[in-house]
């Protein structure tokens, strides 16, 4: 068998191999730096031709301020005494152009250790030091976007709660500086109790497990306020899911909480003004037809009484189905100061004569038990209200304390000016209420009474009274310290006045004759009665149930007077007095009404007569108006 001897590569390959290499520029150098051989890769990224470069120094691809620092030279001493010299920077091509390249020299020594020249390799790294460049760029933009947010705190954690870095947003809503953060454990922020409850150990568990946490609570600043954050933590992992920490982003939602609150606020108030419009509708409604009922009832009664013998039993059951009728028209009146529709008389008062003048039926009304003590100061203006109103009020008022003091105690009734107001206040020693109770205590048809004790209208009824005055109803109260209710009542001007009366002569009653009346009602009940009431005065009476039966009548026959309810359908009695005053101009029309106005225009110079009336209030009535 012929053996087969396998010869290495030749020099003369190895230079071949070296030429055909393009991505890098190999070539050699002498001892000095002069270039003795030039590859395929030299030539396509330096520009040069191999006889362009060749004996030349290679310090011709260095910069100028690498020339002036001495580079070349400074690699060539290195790479002799080191044995390898490896750099990147700019380096320069034919055409001046530049471009990063990443270069390497060796030593090429001979077998006895002699130094023969250099080996050089460069790479143009120009592409990847360009991505490098913009990847360093994008991550300082990124560095500084974050640090320069002001509305967000964006923090890192390590994996242990450590705050590792710290943005303006973070200083802004925390207080801490960098420097007083930095390396902290990031549970300072949370309150005491999330802190003693494990909150900030729980936070990151969750982060971890499921690679985000988010949530809303209190947190602390430095300064030891507490603010209303919103919190989303972010596991940070690396590619193969080890974890580098966490990412915490926390906004400071205080001003939004408010708001909420505000309009959530807002929104109870509106309902609960909604609630109380559509129940002092109702009120006023149900007041309006309880009203003529007891005008029927008590008209009826006053008429009875003067027919029946004069049998002592049958006058008891009278008077007592009168006052049972009396004390409903009482109560109508609550109802309609609840819902804003009593009749009042607004004039200047002198709260402390009213006051005063009071304290007999005041002390009477309360008992022995209770102590009324009334302190007014000199000079207080006087208020705009009804006096007759104001009165219910105040004795409604010291009920309510006697009510709340069932051992004894002391009522105390003061009044100061404050500005345009006189608060007008009655106080007691009582039990006080709580501020469930408190909240709800003007509230119609709500006492804490017991059944058949109270009708829960009396607050509503003084709240009412003072807003029609212009003014309100505060109450102050908290269990065993009493209750104070304190009416604020608008100041009269200097030129509202009470005026003494000067002394005059009482003018002559008219003489009273026999008078052809038309009475309209659209309840059959009350027109009965007030017909009946008219004629025992001795009065012709027409009657019609409507404006427009009404203006029938009157095209009829001649009338000396026209009596008429207001709340009638299709027409008003306030519209059918215009229409009378149209076409017979000389007609008096008397307004019936237990409502507190009438509508503008014509209705407001209408005289007005208030149900229930009695046959003594009609008849003075009707004579104030007939000539």
């Amino acid at each position: 068998m012929k053996s087969i001897e396998l010869a290495g590569p030749s020099a003369e390959q190895y230079r071949l191999l070296v030429d055909a290499i393009t991505d890098y520029g190999i070539y050699m150098l002498t001892p000095d730096g002069l270039i003795s051989s030039w590859n395929a890769g030299a030539r396509r990224f330096k520009g040069y031709e191999e006889h362009e470069v060749l004996g030349r120094h290679f310090s011709i691809f260095y910069t100028e301020d690498d020339l002036a620092t001495g580079l070349p030279d400074k690699a060539l001493r290195v790479a002799a005494s080191e044995g390898r010299f490896e750099t990147q920077g700019w380096r320069l091509k034919k055409d001046g152009s530049r471009f990063w390249a990443h270069a390497i020299i060796d030593p090429i020594r001979g077998p006895d250790g002699k130094l023969l020249g250099f080996a050089k390799i460069t790479r143009d790294m120009t592409e990847k030091h360009n991505a490098e460049l913009e990847l360093a760029r994008s991550q300082d933009m990124f560095r500084r976007l974050v640090l320069g947010v002001t509305d967000y705190a964006l923090y890192m954690i390590s994996p242990e709660g450590i705050v590792t870095n710290w943005n303006a947003g973070a200083e802004r809503i925390k207080g801490y500086a960098p420097e007083e953060i930095v390396g902290q454990h990031f549970e300072r922020f949370y309150t005491a109790e999330d802190r003693a409850a494990g909150a900030p150990a729980r936070a990151l568990d969750v982060a971890r497990q499921t690679g985000k946490f988010e949530k809303e609570g209190w947190r602390v600043r430095k300064d030891g306020t507490r603010f209303m954050a919103h919190v989303v933590i972010d596991a940070i992992r690396d590619p193969d899911g080890s974890l580098l920490g966490f990412a915490k982003i926390t906004r400071d939602i205080t001003e939004r909480l408010q708001a909420q609150l505000e309009l959530e606020t807002t929104r109870e108030h509106l309902l609960h003004a909604q609630k109380m419009e559509a129940i002092g509708q109702l009120t006023g409604g149900v007041a309006h037809d309880f009203n003529n009922l007891l005008m029927a009832v008590l008209s009826s009664l006053e008429l009875l009484r003067k027919r029946l013998p004069a049998d002592p039993q049958a006058m008891r059951l009278l008077d007592n189905a009168r006052q049972g009728a009396e004390r409903g028209a009482a109560l109508t009146r609550s109802m309609l100061a609840f819902a804003r529709r009593q009749e009042m008389a607004i004039q200047p008062v002198d709260v402390a004569s009213l006051v005063r003048s009071m304290q007999d039926m005041l002390s009477s009304s309360v008992g022995t038990m209770i102590a009324v003590e009334i302190q007014f100061p000199a000079n207080l203006p006087l208020v705009l209200s009804d006096p007759n109103q104001l009165a219910a009020a105040i004795l409604n008022l010291a009920v309510n304390a006697r009510d709340a003091m069932p051992g004894g105690g002391t009522i105390r009734i003061t009044a100061n000016g404050e500005g345009e107001f006189v608060h007008l206040s009655i106080a007691d020693s009582g039990e006080g209420m709580d501020s469930d109770v408190l909240a709800r205590a003007r509230e119609p048809f709500f006492t804490t009474k017991g059944v058949g004790k109270g009708t829960g209208l009396g607050l509503s009824m003084v709240h009412g009274i003072a807003e029609q005055s212009g003014g309100r109803l505060e109450l102050r109260s908290q269990p065993g310290e009493g209750t104070v209710a304190e009416i604020w009542l608008p100041v009269a001007r200097k030129e509202a006045s009470v005026v003494a009366a000067a002394p005059a002569t009482v003018p002559a009653k008219p003489r009273q004759r026999q008078l052809k009346v038309l009475a309209v009602d659209d309840d059959y009940l009350v027109l009965m009665n007030t017909t009946s009431m008219l004629e025992d005065l001795g009065h012709e009476v027409v009657e019609a149930t409507s404006g427009a039966e009404a203006l029938s009548r009157l095209e009829e026959a001649g009338f000396d007077l026209i009596i008429t309810d207001h709340a009638m359908p299709r027409m008003t009695g306030a519209q059918l007095a215009e229409l009378v005053e149209e076409k017979w101009p000389g007609v008096p029309v008397l307004v019936a009404t237990g409502y507190a106005e009438l509508p503008d225009g014509a209705g407001r110079r209408l005289p007005k007569l208030s149900k229930p009336f009695s046959q003594g209030q009609l008849n003075d009535a009707i004579w104030e108006i007939v000539n």
